[in-house]
């Protein structure tokens, strides 16, 4: 399923992305001498909500190998956006005990469903266990 592109909201991520990897000390351009990253660093802090600028940024400044990451986790966050629309696509999560999934993956694979599956199964065996008879 192919999603659509949002360049304004995409760019607001890539700004983000970028900054997030300079603010913990990962250089993401293509320089090597410090006041070169310095100025793309200052350059990319000044362009946060110019869509057309950030992508003239990454034009200019990116480093090849990041440019796939950063491609990637776009692509991942657009796929979370649009899927975070519809309450059947959108993501969940619950915090439980490695040992307590251990337990629900292995019991998964016996039953041959998804973890979600089997976690409604379970609850539909305790409320027929626990209704009173007669």
């Amino acid at each position: 399923m192919k999603y659509q592109q949002l360049d304004n909201l995409e760019s607001g991520w890539k700004w983000h992305y970028l900054n997030k990897k300079f603010l913990s000390g990962e250089n993401v351009s293509r320089w090597i001498d410090t006041s070169e990253i310095q100025q793309a660093k200052d350059e990319l802090q000044a362009i946060s909500a110019e869509p057309v600028k950030i992508a003239e940024w990454i034009d200019k400044h990116i480093a090849d190998e990041h440019l796939k990451k950063l491609g990637q986790s776009i692509r991942a966050k657009r796929k979370r956006y649009f899927d975070s629309e519809q309450r059947h696509t959108k993501k969940k999560s619950i915090d439980i005990e490695y040992e307590v999934w251990e337990k629900l993956s292995t019991f998964s694979k016996e039953i041959g469903g998804t973890l979600s599956e089997t976690i409604e199964f379970l609850l539909s065996e305790v409320e027929t266990d626990s209704k009173p008879a007669g």
